[in-house]
């Protein structure tokens, strides 16, 4: 299972990156593309953690896509 963070520079881009990579896998100018990008990205590999960052850097959500297997699944229904 793979995991991903998306969020912010400070030029003002936007930034998916998988957690454990140096550099980003892609850069967006909005947070909404870097998010779809990632997500499309953790399905491809078969699934995983997603965490977004919000503008002031702090985590503003922590998401399992599918087919990850998320041994507590959330009983929000953000997603």
């Amino acid at each position: 299972m793979s995991n991903r963070i998306v969020y912010k520079r400070s030029n003002g881009t936007w930034v998916n990156k998988k957690n454990d990579a140096g550099k980003a896998s892609s850069v967006h100018t909005t947070q909404q593309d870097a998010v779809e990008a990632a997500k499309e990205m953790l399905k491809n590999q078969g699934g995983g953690d997603l965490t977004i960052k919000g503008v002031n850097g702090q985590i503003r959500s922590k998401d399992t896509v599918p087919p990850g297997n998320d041994p507590i699944p959330p009983k929000d229904k953000e997603h």
